[in-house]
């Protein structure tokens, strides 16, 4: 009887020092998630602070917030550079377009937060807004900018899908028989 008094106190001590790992790894877990939102804050809040100039770009299903910065010519997305975030050299050169054209390549930094879409989509809605905010901030670019087309929406989007039908337009295959 009293062996079995034993087995079960060592057996309550087991489980609590197992359970108190735990409990420490949850709360680390917790307190670094704010610090990068805060971060992300913080860098939203210092563009607003400087006298940025602002501009929403959109493309397909992507919305981009731009802040223009008079800078050495960084692009950060959404709190990552241009080159990490947009892998592809492509990505990147649509996004450098809007400088490139105006000759403004390392005049302004630029700050993006982009929500929705795949990537293509968000590269093509950071260069609207990039163009918008390049527009607002020198009234004479928008001759250079409007002829190159980067002011206007490019407002294709991916037709819905319809009812009884395999894709938006593709219908089932034919069956003679």
């Amino acid at each position: 009887m009293a062996e079995a008094k034993k087995t079960a106190a060592t057996a309550k001590k087991a489980t609590a020092t197992k359970a108190a790992p735990k409990a420490a790894a949850t709360k680390t877990v917790k307190k670094e998630a704010p610090a990068k939102t805060a971060a992300a804050k913080a860098t939203t809040a210092s563009a607003k602070l400087t006298g940025a100039t602002y501009a929403t770009g959109k493309r397909k299903d992507s919305i981009a917030r731009v802040y223009l910065v008079p800078g050495k010519g960084n692009i950060v997305v959404n709190d990552t550079p241009v080159a990490k975030y947009f892998r592809r050299p492509v990505l990147q050169m649509i996004i450098a377009q809007p400088f490139n054209i105006t000759k403004r390549e390392t005049a302004y930094d630029a700050i993006c937060m982009v929500v929705g879409g795949g990537l293509s989509g968000q590269a093509g809605a950071v260069k609207h807004g990039i163009s918008k905010a390049l527009e607002k901030a020198e009234p004479d670019l928008r001759k250079v900018l409007k002829a190159a087309g980067f002011l206007t929406r490019d407002s294709r989007v991916v037709e819905r899908k319809h009812y009884g039908v395999r894709k938006a337009r593709r219908s089932t295959q034919f069956s003679k028989r």
